[in-house]
């Protein structure tokens, strides 16, 4: 607590080397290699942590295969550069996902998607992933989904990831390194006085002031909004707000295996397994105007998403089938691109010029939130005084310091550690927390030491662990994004937990 002179008085006010505005993952990655690098950080987020865009993806951690079409060439590597390092860091969260693509001689020929895929193979190294490769649809067991008239495919590598754990692993890691998380806290307004940032912060108590060197506006589709509504500030840069839709349906087929289907219109669409019972679909690119936090899938979306499937798989699906669905609001740089789909997926990184800055994150993905950060905290602590070296790059999320760095290999100690625990909670607990597992379990030996079942394959331990660890608060925070249990059981059930919630 340093005392400063705040409205022409003395006051006690928390000082920050780092205030970061947001809680998704730009703004978690942010603050973790802030933290990291010894600088004092206060992260706060209005929502929950991934509230918003950073849960809303379609779960790839992944090159953009797609990109190379519009000959995004650097872009991509970069991604792919970066699916390696995560792969690595986060191994329970994160696992290698193969990808069949039909081939449909109408949208694209074979010698282009093979062009496109040996590219995407050589832009950067690999060492956790395989090669790309062309497959007989009548022979591979992927073919059997598909209609008979798709005979020709081929096979590519890419990442999958639970993208909101992944922002709690970094707000986590953030923490360890020093750092202060507040969620449901909203940053109100920024204003600059004696070289220093002066933050009026909000939450359910009330309103406090703190200081701060230097400000990160990581608020993703509000990054516009907040240096125009809440500091003195403009910007070079603006956002293009496109939005993408997702649906979860029945398991569409029995495999491993992942689909990416092309469509008349040149986008593209996923089909991937979810969950051991869903097929997640997505997504779409639609240009969206309203409140970020409001955004909802149309019908005509669904439609959309169907469409693309049923042209492609014999099992036919209608709205009818649609389990869950989520839409989100990506915030990509403006630019001149008529097609929502064709705007550009990079970032850019502004940085105002005074004595105490203020950074601005504009654009971005989330394969390449690590490297976003690092550039981002590169700017700052130059401006800061540290020169502490860049570390993100070799280091381990939370819960991913697995044997061999091998989920499966982890998965058997976890086995002959907790055989007392069904094989289904055991898979879930290992794939959600990793060797952090360890610390939720504690000294737990039987099924009851985990307490009573709260929801459907929550117990109180676990629960208790969320809001204590993980800063979950709502029902909403701990059934869709700290786990998906919600996704398991019919929605009343989530009033048990609601209870449960309120007595805590």
């Amino acid at each position: 607590m340093d005392t400063i002179v705040l409205h022409g008085k003395m006051r006690a006010v928390e000082k920050y080397d780092l205030l970061v505005v947001g809680g998704g993952i730009n703004g978690t990655g942010i603050a973790r290699d802030a933290a990291g690098r010894g600088l004092t950080v206060l992260l706060c987020e209005q929502d929950d942590l991934a509230a918003h865009t950073s849960s809303a993806s379609t779960k790839l951690i992944h090159g953009g295969l797609r990109y190379l079409e519009t000959l995004h060439f650097q872009l991509v590597r970069k991604a792919l550069q970066e699916r390696e390092i995560l792969l690595g860091a986060a191994p329970h969260i994160m696992r290698p996902l193969h990808f069949v693509m039909p081939h449909d001689a109408h949208l694209r020929p074979m010698w282009m998607i093979r062009a496109g895929l040996f590219l995407y193979d050589h832009l950067a190294k690999r060492r956790r992933l395989a090669a790309s490769a062309a497959i007989n649809l009548r022979t591979h067991i992927a073919g059997t989904a598909l209609q008979e008239r798709f005979v020709r495919g081929f096979v590519y590598s890419d990442g999958w990831a639970d993208d909101a754990r992944l922002v709690v692993l970094n707000a986590q890691d953030a923490a360890l390194h020093g750092a202060r998380v507040m969620t449901r806290t909203r940053c109100e307004q920024i204003e600059l006085a004696e070289g220093l940032w002066r933050a009026t912060l909000s939450d359910a108590s009330g309103a406090r002031v703190v200081a701060a060197r230097a400000v990160v506006n990581a608020t993703g589709p509000w990054v516009s909004r907040f240096v125009r509504d809440a500091t003195p500030l403009s910007t070079a840069h603006t956002v293009r707000l496109v939005k993408g839709s997702h649906i979860v349906v029945p398991r569409l087929f029995p495999h491993r295996f992942a689909y990416i289907f092309q469509n008349t219109d040149r986008r593209i669409v996923f089909a991937i397994p979810y969950e051991h019972d869903f097929t997640l679909i997505g997504t779409t690119d639609i240009e969206y105007h309203g409140e970020p936090a409001g955004v909802r899938i149309e019908a005509a979306e669904v439609d959309y998403l169907c469409a693309i499937v049923n042209r492609y798989f014999r099992e036919q699906i209608g709205r009818a089938d649609v389990l869950w669905s989520y839409a989100g609001v990506r915030p990509l740089i403006e630019d001149e691109s008529a097609d929502p789909a064709a705007v550009t997926r990079d970032y850019a990184l502004e940085i105002d010029g005074t004595a105490a800055p203020l950074l601005s994150v504009f654009g971005g993905k989330i394969t390449t939130y690590r490297r976003l950060a690092e550039q981002a905290v590169d700017l700052l602590a130059a401006r800061l005084g540290s020169r502490a070296a860049p570390w993100t790059h070799r280091a381990i999320l939370p819960g991913g310091d697995l044997p061999e760095g091998s989920f499966a290999a982890f998965l058997r100690v976890v086995e002959r550690r907790y055989g007392w625990l069904p094989p289904p909670l055991r898979v879930r607990y290992a794939s959600a927390y990793g060797t952090a597992l360890h610390r939720l379990l504690g000294t737990a030996a039987a099924l009851a030491d985990l307490g009573p079942e709260i929801f459907p394959g929550l117990y109180e331990r676990e629960a208790e662990y969320l809001c204590r660890e993980e800063w979950a608060v709502t029902s909403v925070d701990i059934l869709w994004r700290r786990t998906k249990l919600g996704l398991h059981a019919p929605p009343e059930r989530a009033q048990q937990l609601d209870d449960w919630l309120a007595r805590r």
